[in-house]
């Protein structure tokens, strides 16, 4: 099957069914009068109102974004970022005259809608435990093996005072490898733009991505199912994307100044933000989004969290950007020239890392997308095109938790929380790290690994695409590969 692109998170790992989005009515009194010369309303947007990062100014951006015929859903005063909603046409055009006002920008292209959207997945049933005391589905974590989990839990499972925050489609709290991990206190549901911490809003409805993603990072080992990379840490559901799939920016927004609030530990980001893949300067609606995303990751990184983010199943070269096909992905996709301008988020932004995926041979996954300079590391995601000794029907993808169970899934969706697991153990293992600590750390104990001796410029084959650098750093795998067992024995490098 092919490994469809990382724009939407029921998208990002193979398995997932779709459904398509409804559209539900325009708030009262918004459509225009009979027989009135009013324009007719646009459809109901939201949008990001930049300002300064002061509580006046935010107030003042308030006021203008009443004058303006919008309403205000939240305002984010630490970093002026204020999320508004507006059916009126000419909503952005008539802020951005306004003195204090940085920029706005609309942060999607079709109008609020809500979804039906059912996910499926083939599930895998635990049989007995192991005679030795390991996991029933052990056998199965080839990549755990692959980063040397097994001997890293010898030293350590990791430190409860550590939280990891997956923003993404929720975790199931009552999974059995994951209920002792997940911290109800901690978690929310930024969809709408504002958190909600009741404890069905942060619950996943439509997409089992999320809690695939937790399972990897911390699932317990309890003898149940599957075992994660730092089963002794906590979790935080931070829930950013919607029910038909999509993850606009004032999700990201209130999921990055949230964590920031908590002062989480780190965060695992497998998803862009919809609806552009690439987000580009000389577009004002993309580059106030970007301003304010840009304005949300920075916020937690200053409260002590370091942001972990995929590469992207798209096999696109990040550090050579020609062309965007398949954007805006919320209506009408169109091709367009892009540059080394325009930017995924918030893969691309300032502080995050940057992980690419391997298969069940250490080598780039043929849909990974990677970059000299861009790519921080490399760590397992699976590779459909290798299917593992005497498996056959495992097909070289992830194992790890799904609602009711667990399934196998493949993307660079799943590289990025092997990343997190392993910073997590190193946030275990040196409680006085920050996050440019962090970062250092999980880099020099990366294992390097070369780029191929050939590749496949058709971009179908085992090195689909060209890899650029040395065997220190190059553009598939960063610094190397992750590695749980140094990280957690910290001593030996």
């Amino acid at each position: 099957m092919r490994v469809p692109r990382i724009r939407r998170v029921r998208l990002a790992a193979t398995g997932l069914a779709l459904a398509t989005a409804a559209s539900i009515a325009l708030p009262a009194g918004t459509a225009a009068a009979a027989g009135s010369d009013a324009p007719a309303p646009g459809p109901l947007l939201s949008y990001v109102v930049n300002t300064q990062a002061d509580h006046g100014q935010v107030k003042k951006a308030e006021r203008e974004v009443t004058k303006a015929g919008g309403t205000v859903v939240t305002s984010y005063d630490q970093i002026g970022v204020v999320i508004a909603r507006s059916t009126d046409t000419a909503f952005a055009t008539k802020l951005r005259k306004v003195r204090g006002i940085d920029s706005v920008g609309a942060s999607r292209t079709a109008g609020i809608v809500a979804a039906d959207v059912e996910s499926t997945v083939e599930r895998v049933a635990p049989g007995a435990t192991p005679a030795d005391g390991s996991e029933p589905l052990w056998a199965d974590q080839w990549d755990m093996r692959q980063i040397g989990v097994d001997q890293a839990h010898k030293t350590t499972l990791g430190s409860r005072r550590v939280v990891v925050g997956v923003l993404d489609s929720g975790i199931d709290a009552t999974h059995e490898d994951l209920q002792a991990n997940v911290d109800p206190a901690l978690s929310a549901s930024c969809l709408g733009g504002k958190p909600d911490t009741s404890f069905a809003s942060w619950q996943p409805t439509t997409s089992d991505h999320g809690t695939h993603v937790a399972g990897t990072i911390a699932a317990a080992k309890n003898g149940k199912g599957v075992e994660g990379i730092a089963p002794g840490v906590r979790l935080a559901a931070v829930k950013v994307v919607d029910d038909a799939g999509f993850i606009y920016p004032e999700y990201a927004i209130c999921g990055f100044v949230w964590a920031g609030q908590h002062h989480f530990t780190v965060t695992n980001n497998s998803y862009y933000i919809d609806p552009w893949l690439f987000n580009c300067k000389n577009d004002p609606d993309q580059a106030a989004v970007t301003t304010a995303v840009k304005r949300a990751v920075a916020f937690s990184q200053r409260n002590g969290v370091l942001n972990v983010a995929a590469a992207g199943n798209d096999n696109i070269d990040l550090a050579h950007k020609t062309t965007d096909a398949t954007s805006p992905d919320d209506t009408t996709p169109a091709p367009r020239p892009i540059d080394a301008g325009c930017l995924s988020l918030p893969t691309e932004l300032p502080g995050v890392v940057v992980t690419s995926s391997v298969g069940v041979k250490g080598d780039k996954s043929f849909y990974s997308s990677y970059g000299n300079g861009k790519v921080t590391v490399a760590a397992p995601g699976g590779d459909s095109r290798y299917q593992l000794p005497d498996t056959p029907d495992k097909n070289g993808r992830v194992l790890s938790t799904v609602r009711g169970g667990y399934a196998y899934m493949q993307g660079t969706s799943m590289a990025s929380p092997h990343t997190v697991g392993v910073v997590a153990l190193l946030a275990s293992t040196h409680p006085w790290a920050g996050p440019d600590e962090l970062r250092a750390m999980l880099t020099h104990q990366a294992d390097a690994h070369a780029c191929p001796a050939v590749f496949d410029p058709s971009g179908d084959g085992a090195f689909a695409g060209v890899c650029e650098g040395s065997t220190a750093h190059n553009g598939f795998y960063g610094a190397g590969i992750v590695n749980a067992a140094k990280a957690a024995q910290w001593w030996r490098w």
